[in-house]
């Protein structure tokens, strides 16, 4: 009996560890369409340097870097879930238009630097130094700490 015990454990511990890849190199051609159309239409000038898959048993997310050092990060099917312009302005038609009117009626001169889903809401961080919380529907809620 124990025998088997023990080798059910083994067996459960084997196929877990085989669920998980952490950063796997995939080309381009393999990311959801929706996650290349994004590339493609506002990234078109940056070269693609490397796209990886994390998959951790039921949760799959990709991960592309530009050359000039740009990091987008998509859920499993290619739905933006955060993106890292590393100080360049993150390109208008990626944030929901409620908050890109919000920053640009209070904050004219600044632009979203970075922009990612974080739980239920989404974080905006600004070349200023601010981090900015919005709901889903891109109404600001608060600023972030």
């Amino acid at each position: 009996m124990k025998k088997l015990l023990f080798s059910i454990l083994l067996t459960a511990i084997a196929f877990s560890l085989g669920a998980c890849t952490d950063g796997k190199p995939i080309g381009f051609d393999q990311l959801p369409q929706n996650a290349q159309t994004t590339i493609k239409n506002y990234f078109n000038k940056e070269e693609v340097l490397l796209v990886t898959i994390d998959k951790d048993n039921l949760l799959t997310e990709y991960e592309v870097k530009l050359k000039d050092n740009t990091e987008i990060e998509f859920d499993r099917n290619g739905n933006l879930i955060k993106i890292d312009s590393q100080q360049k302005k993150v390109p208008d038609g990626l944030i929901p238009e409620k908050a890109l009117a919000y920053v640009n009626a209070n904050y004219p001169d600044a632009f979203i630097t970075e922009w990612g889903k974080d739980d239920l809401r989404w974080k905006a961080e600004l070349n200023n130094g601010l981090e900015l919380v919005f709901n889903n529907n891109g109404e600001f809620l608060r600023y972030d700490d």
